[in-house]
């Protein structure tokens, strides 16, 4: 046994004795997941062979025990880009099976259905899968459609609006009461659930730099480097940048859209410009832009998603990220037919198609995937006010 080895199995029979027990000091109990947290990271500090891979190997070396709070801050600065699964030496089918984005992958499950506001409310993550996303979007859809029917029969929906496009079928004030609500419930649900994350953090004041690093390193995903720059794993050994990609042309595109909107609100409510507007206008060309990069980025984190590799530990989470990712794909491809059907014939349909499937994303929004991009901003956030803090181990002189 190599001294290392030897040092690593001492760190994992910290506690009270028993191999791979964790030596934990909770608020509360430590669930099995937070505990498994707790252990590896304990091995891993004995190691720090990844220590330069991303913030969680720094921010852990700051620590000799592992609380359910630090559990949870470190799953959520994880990334899970698979660099340090590759690389441990004790990662399956080694006996201390060390798995570091298996271990920090359900535990980012459990964080979002703990903090969930509601609380009642936490166990929609476990239930938010592809089928009840898809579901929720046709039925939604539906309901519009039939509404449509109910006004002018079934011709009513092949029938182009001569003026006012897509406001002559549903009026502006009766979508802004449809979405307005959906919408404000999603940031307060989201809002509370973070505040209560960032008070078990327990992070200190926030400085100016620690503010701006935060939001760079957020906003160009530099933990999805794979800690040289080269990418993360996927399905092998073989580094990547395409997650990274994926991931920027999904956030970018979905931002696009959402200033698209804000505009047109402006026009609408401050200049007194009506919709629809001109294909060379600046909603229209946001929304172009944005819906564009947003099918082609959830379009690739699906196909990434189906080549994750079994070790890397989201397989609880997949029915959670599918259903997200798919809602994006139909947001994103119904808002472009529906720019494109100008006119025709077909505009009723793909309205009712894309407010149904908008509609369903920010009912789902509080209890979906989108929770783990604001948990991970406040980790992030949490680990550059840290790091800037003296650290609380002091070694004895000796």
């Amino acid at each position: 046994m190599s001294p290392l080895e030897s040092l690593v199995r001492e760190a994992s029979t910290l506690g009270d004795g028993r191999p791979g027990a964790p030596r934990v000091i909770p608020i509360r109990a430590a669930t099995a997941d937070e505990s498994e947290v707790a252990r590896v990271m304990q091995i891993c500090n004995a190691c720090r062979y990844c220590e330069g891979f991303c913030a969680v190997f720094p921010a852990m070396t700051r620590r000799l025990a592992f609380s359910p709070a630090d559990a949870h801050y470190l799953a959520n600065l994880c990334h899970n880009c698979g660099a340090c699964l590759h690389a441990c030496q004790y990662a399956p089918p080694h006996e201390f099976a060390v798995n570091v984005p298996q271990a920090m992958a359900r535990v980012r499950g459990q964080t979002y259905a703990d903090y969930a506001w509601p609380p009642s409310l936490g166990r929609l993550y476990q239930r938010n899968g592809l089928t009840l996303a898809l579901a929720l979007a046709a039925g939604l859809a539906l309901f519009l459609l039939l509404a449509v029917m109910r006004q002018g029969g079934l011709n009513a929906l092949w029938q182009a609006p001569s003026t006012g496009g897509f406001y002559a079928v549903f009026p502006h004030n009766l979508m802004v009461a449809l979405f307005a609500p959906v919408f404000g419930w999603a940031v307060l649900a989201l809002t509370l659930g973070v505040r209560g994350f960032w008070r078990d953090a327990a992070p200190g004041s926030a400085s100016a730099p620690a503010l701006a690093e935060a939001g760079n390193t957020a906003l160009r995903l530099t933990y999805l480097g794979g800690g040289h720059g080269e990418g993360c794993n996927n399905d092998d050994d073989a580094f990547t940048l395409w997650r990274r990609r994926a991931h920027h042309a999904t956030f970018y595109g979905f931002m696009l859209c959402f200033a698209a909107t804000s505009v047109a609100t402006l026009y609408h409510y401050v200049l007194g410009w009506q919709a629809p507007y001109a294909f060379d206008s600046l909603p229209k060309l946001l929304g172009t832009v944005g819906g564009v990069s947003l099918a082609l980025g959830s379009a690739g984190l699906g196909w990434l998603n189906l080549r994750r590799h079994p070790l890397q530990g989201d397989a609880a989470q997949k029915p959670m990220d599918r259903g997200f990712i798919a809602l994006l794909f139909l947001v994103a491809t119904s808002g472009l037919a529906l720019m494109l059907s100008h006119g025709s014939a077909a505009l009723v349909t793909w309205l009712c198609l894309h407010l149904g499937a908008v509609m369903a994303l920010f009912a789902t929004l509080p209890y979906g995937k989108f929770a783990h991009g604001v948990f991970r901003v406040a980790a992030l956030l949490k680990w550059a006010i840290e790091k800037r803090q003296p650290s609380r181990l002091k070694l004895a002189d000796d």
